[in-house]
Parts: structure tokens; C-alpha cells; sequence
């Protein structure tokens, strides 16, 4: 399907499953290397940061793209899955006790992005203060509101970060990128970090906010807050599918013309997968969600997430601390009259506003 990323940004479309699979598994005639396109492309234009060339696995192809891919998941692999369930419940606690008297709250300023922000910079070892700065780089660069400024923004925080690191190491992921055989420059560095943190923030309170909003508004999952059948797992693999936090991305530029299911597809010309087009399309529906890992949420073939057991640990873990304080949480707004943040990329709500009886704070030890 022909479509404009942005004005006068011609892109094509992909939803349908098979195909994505199929274009997703050939790296070969769909690399991920946007440098040829990327020339044509005014310095200005909103989404792109979010698509240009970078030194990192994402944005890379061949042995270059090998070479990152295997620093980043040597050193997401090291990454102790159990004192990741205590990381999360340090962080969530004390964040519900900052509204649990209130009655109401905003699940995504006060709850779903301090935590992933908070979650993420103890992964990578970031003090609050550089991670601030990426933060709002990153969602300028989400949104293509001055995404220019956003990414010189983000590159400055990461840097500093990547400084730090060198002269003071520790048990994180920047420390042990840092030490792999791939001998990462300072550059390089930057841009594994911004791909880390594009996954690690954005994505993650996405996933954390839709499907909160599922569970509530959904009476297989609404029931589960007081104890109904179906769980948070079920909810989010069902979100997965019918509403990822990324919903059009996986982005190749085809090295030269190709003919793809009837359709010739133009060099060099971004070629995005609709994950929720593709997780919708009808060739592929059976409308059976719980323990169906098929969906493309994650990406498939060489540049899938490699993280996606610390994500899911993540997500379940931030709900369920959540829903355990605040069992009966509520919708305090019409599903119809919630609003979506811009940006042809990411799902994601401006606000999640809630309602819930009053109570105590939690202990925190």
C-alpha cells in the first residue's frame, strides 16, 4: 500500500502477514541500511530521526549489522532476570504510593513512564539527570515534533552517559557493551544506546498503558482485576496482536526495484511493516489470542527484538504490582474520548486517567 510517512515521503505499506514474513526473513534484497534514501531526504523532515542511518544493529546491514547485533545481545543476555523482578517492584511501589491516597491518577505521567524510564536507566546504569535528557529527546523524536532538536538532545545525553561509563564502570548494560570483543567507539556506542533506549522506553510504557486499558475496559480482563479467569499474560499477548505499542515500523530500503505479491516496490524507498495490520489480517485471524506468540509485535528474522523476555518481565511485572495495590482501578474517561499522541510510528495515549478506592500506602522495603 502507498503511503506518505510525512509530506512528500513516499513509503510503502505492508499488511499483510505473509508478506512482512517473507520481506521481514530477506535481508539480503530488503536491507536495513537507509544511506542510499536517506540523501534525498531534507535535514528537517520530522520522521527523520527516527528512520536515518546510524551505526547500530537496526540501522546496519551485512557484516556491520552482525557485529552489533552480537554486542547487544551478549549483553542484554547477562541481564539477571530474577533481581529484574526486585528492580520492578522497587520502582513500582513507591510510585503507586505517591497517588494510592488520591483516588484517581494518570496511569501514564505518574506510573507507566517514570517507571520504564526508571527501570531502563538501571539496566544501563544511568543517573536520573542524563536520563532525563533522554527522555525527552526520545519523545521528540517519537512524536516528529522538533525531532531535530530531539536527536542532537539525545546524542549529548548519550555521550555523557558512555563518559561516564568508561571512567566509572558497573553491573549494566553500557559497562558490558563496552567490553565486548566488538571494541565499540564512542560513536557507536551513542547508537546502540539510542536503539536500547527507542526499544526500552516508548514501546514498553506503550505496552504497559494498552493493555492496562484492555483489562479495563474488556469484561474477560476487567473481571481479572477481582479475580476473574484470564490473566495479565493473556491480556498482553492479546495486545500484541490487536494493538502493539509500535504499530507500523521494521523499516528496509530495497536495494533495487522488487516484484512483491504483483506489486513492484521502488529502490531505495522505505518499506515499513504494519504490525498491526499484519497481526489483523484476515488471511492469519483466528481470533485465538492466549498463548499465541505468532504476532510480528516483536519483529521477526534477523532484526527481531532481542529483548523481548526482559520486556515481558517487565510489562507483567509493572501490571501486576499495580493491579495487586489497586485491584478495582478504573476507566475515569469514555474509551471515545481518550486521545493518541501523533506520530505515524508508536500506539500511544496522551493520558490514562483512572478512578479507585482510596488506600494506604504501600510498605516499601
Amino acid at each position: 500500500m502507498p503511503v506518505d510517512l510525512s509530506p512528500g515521503i513516499p513509503a510503502t505499506l505492508v499488511i499483510g502477514y505473509h508478506t512482512a514474513v517473507r520481506i521481514l526473513n530477506d535481508p539480503d534484497h530488503f536491507p536495513a541500511d537507509p544511506r542510499t534514501w536517506q540523501r534525498y531526504v531534507p535535514g528537517e523532515c520530522p520522521i527523520l530521526p527516527m528512520l536515518e542511518w546510524r551505526p547500530n544493529a537496526l540501522r546496519s546491514a551485512g557484516l556491520d549489522h552482525l557485529r552489533y547485533r552480537q554486542a547487544n545481545t551478549a549483553s542484554i543476555a547477562e541481564i539477571d532476570l530474577h533481581a529484574l523482578h526486585a528492580v520492578v517492584e522497587r520502582v513500582a511501589i513507591p510510585l503507586v504510593n505517591t497517588f494510592c491516597e488520591d483516588g484517581a491518577a494518570d496511569l501514564i505521567s505518574q506510573y507507566a513512564f517514570p517507571l520504564t524510564f526508571e527501570v531502563l536507566n538501571t539496566m544501563l546504569g544511568c543517573t536520573p539527570e542524563i536520563g532525563h535528557q533522554v527522555a525527552m529527546g526520545m519523545a521528540a523524536i517519537f512524536e516528529g515534533v522538533n525531532a531535530d532538536k530531539g536527536n542532537a538532545m539525545l546524542t549529548d545525553a548519550l555521550l555523557e552517559l558512555v563518559t561516564l561509563k568508561r571512567k566509572e564502570p558497573g553491573d549494566d548494560i553500557t559497562t558490558r557493551l563496552l567490553r565486548q570483543p566488538a571494541e565499540l567507539s564512542d560513536v557507536e556506542m551513542i547508537h546502540q544506546l539510542v536503539t536500547l533506549y527507542g526499544a526500552g522506553i516508548e514501546p514498553q510504557q506503550n505496552l504497559i498503558v494498552n493493555t492496562l486499558l484492555l483489562m479495563m475496559t474488556d469484561d474477560r480482563f476487567a473481571g481479572d482485576v477481582h479475580g476473574g479467569s484470564l490473566s495479565t499474560r493473556d491480556a498482553l499477548d492479546e495486545v500484541l496482536f490487536t494493538d502493539p505499542p509500535m504499530a507500523n515500523y521494521c523499516v528496509s530500503f530495497p536495494k533495487q526495484p522488487i516484484l512483491i505479491d504483483g506489486v513492484w516496490l521502488p529502490a531505495h524507498q522505505p518499506v515499513v511493516i504494519s504490525m498491526s495490520g499484519c497481526n489483523n489480517d484476515p488471511a492469519i485471524g483466528s481470533g485465538e489470542y492466549t498463548d499465541n506468540r505468532s504476532h510480528l509485535a516483536w519483529g521477526v528474522g534477523p532484526h527481531a527484538c532481542p529483548a523481548r523476555s526482559v520486556a515481558y518481565l517487565i510489562v507483567q511485572e509493572a501490571i501486576d504490582q499495580l493491579l495487586d495495590a489497586l485491584p478495582e482501578l478504573q476507566l475515569a474517561a469514555d474509551v471515545e474520548d481518550l486521545a493518541w499522541r501523533p506520530g505515524p510510528f508508536h500506539r500511544a495515549l496522551v493520558s490514562l486517567p483512572v478512578v479507585f478506592p482510596k488506600s494506604p500506602p504501600l510498605p516499601v522495603f
